[in-house]
């Protein structure tokens, strides 16, 4: 398992924020749980310490899901990670919490990664698209479904993705909406890779290399 876990994306402090907002946020015990953009299923294991009914996964890269699984199996912990995207979890839907933390950095077209509007195609686990909202936003429109009446969505992302977007297109989708957790962080390797073209085109001030992550709670009417 050493070996897959070189080419998974490791956990960082966005994953680490989620994982608060969900013990801290909204009642797991005895739920129904999606980790959506799961990874390497860190989310997904704090559900299921979280005593969760039952605990699905979804991501679309084969080499997280298999290193999923395996850590899953190695906690002994019920967790169902699945290969799929959205559309695959709609089908098993609604869920009583979702959460998520999907690719949302503004990424240089020319980065590799998927086109634009390309959810399920294969990308870097962190490739949101030029403006970083690739996922984002038929996630939040498609938000609503996923979850039943009085369920709630988690949902983390970067500053740099345009919070106040997903919050209107999340409110516009009939969910109450809001920020309940927010960290200032340091530049990543990732971020830190972006940051000269991410000047140059006007989404960050010259020299800065510090985001702004938030979680968003989107609640559905009971």
């Amino acid at each position: 398992m050493a070996s897959d876990y070189a080419t998974v994306y490791r956990p960082q402090q966005d994953s680490y924020l989620l994982v608060q907002a969900l013990q801290q946020a909204v009642p797991v015990a005895g739920r129904r749980v999606l980790d959506l953009c799961s990874g390497s299923g860190v989310v997904a294991m704090a559900a299921a310490g979280l005593d969760a009914a039952s605990v699905t996964g979804f991501d679309i890269c084969p080499r997280a899901v298999q290193y999923a699984r395996a850590r899953a199996a190695v906690a002994g912990a019920r967790i169902d990670i699945r290969l799929g995207s959205w559309t695959q979890a709609l089908e098993c839907a609604p869920f009583d919490v979702v959460a998520c933390n999907p690719p949302s950095v503004p990424t240089q077209p020319d980065s590799g990664g998927a086109a634009a509007g390309a959810w399920g195609a294969p990308s870097t686990p962190w490739n949101g698209g030029p403006d970083g909202r690739l996922i984002l936003d038929p996630l939040c429109q498609s938000a609503a479904p996923m979850l039943v009446d009085g369920g709630t969505l988690l949902l983390v992302h970067s500053e740099l993705s345009d919070v106040d977007r997903s919050l209107e297109q999340l409110r516009g989708s009939g969910l109450d909406a809001r920020i309940v957790l927010d960290e200032q962080i340091r530049f990543g390797s990732v971020l830190g890779e972006q940051a000269a073209w991410l000047e140059q085109t006007g989404r960050l001030d010259k020299g800065c290399r510090e985001e702004k992550i938030v979680v968003i709670q989107a609640d559905k009417p009971a």
